[in-house]
């Protein structure tokens, strides 16, 4: 699948399972792209390199904090080290990090604590501590905002269909549906199904299979043309 893409100059993010040699060679050699992997038990060795080398980590060298939204405050802090570069056992590495993420929820009080340990090519010219928490940030926005519904609305990982082409097909279907629901400029995904689950109507309306919603859609088009041709005839039209 990446060979199709074109990722020279750009940040490929991946999960703990596909932080492997092979594929930073193939990114940074052939692709002349960039990773940032995250670092967990499957490596143990480069694990314990990492939880040894940040183990008195001191101040962190970038804080973000974010806006108190959906009743909870997000901490996150990182720390990045290249004193390892050439000790450690992974190819072309530029930097390490840890990030360290609190969430106070702030109904009960309730703290939780998250920490992550990973690696990237870009090295300290190339990526600062805040640039490098925005790039693990954007994978788990990527995240959540595809595969989380997929999971949590659609139940897709306790789905029963696996013979043939169903499991592709359906997933189609499924991508094809949140994709239309997003388009409706709606605010969640899940509220929106449950004001369709009760009232069909909307659904089709929502795909313009009703005499109402096409005569919004053709009032729509004409506005539009109306307005496009009063602008082609302006006199001030250059």
């Amino acid at each position: 699948m990446l060979d199709t893409i074109d990722l020279k100059g750009k940040d490929v993010t991946a999960d703990a399972l596909l932080t492997q040699r092979k594929i930073a060679d193939y990114l940074v050699l052939q692709r002349r792209a960039h990773y940032h992997f995250t670092v967990k038990g499957n490596q143990r060795r480069l694990l314990e390199d990492l939880t040894l080398l940040f183990q008195d980590r001191g101040e962190p060298d970038y804080t973000q904090c974010t806006p108190p939204d959906h009743g909870r405050i997000e901490i996150r802090k990182i720390w990045v080290s290249s004193d390892l570069n050439d000790y450690l056992d992974f190819p072309h590495v530029g930097q390490a990090f840890v990030i360290e993420r609190e969430v106070i929820n702030k109904k009960t009080g309730k703290r939780t604590r998250e920490v992550a340990y990973g690696l990237t090519s870009r090295t300290t010219c190339e990526a600062t501590p805040k640039r490098l928490l925005e790039i693990n940030r954007g994978h788990w926005a990527i995240e959540k905002s595809c595969h989380y519904i997929l999971d949590w609305n659609f139940d897709e990982d306790r789905s029963r269909i696996r013979t043939g082409h169903g499991p592709e097909n359906i997933s189609r279907l499924r991508r094809f549906a949140i994709g239309l629901l997003k388009s409706k400029k709606t605010k969640s995904v899940a509220q929106k199904m449950r004001q369709l689950n009760r009232d069909i109507r909307l659904v089709f309306d929502d795909l313009c299979m009703t005499k109402n919603a096409c005569s919004s859609l053709t009032w729509r088009e004409n506005k539009f043309t109306v307005r496009l041709s009063y602008r082609l005839d302006s006199p001030f039209n250059l």
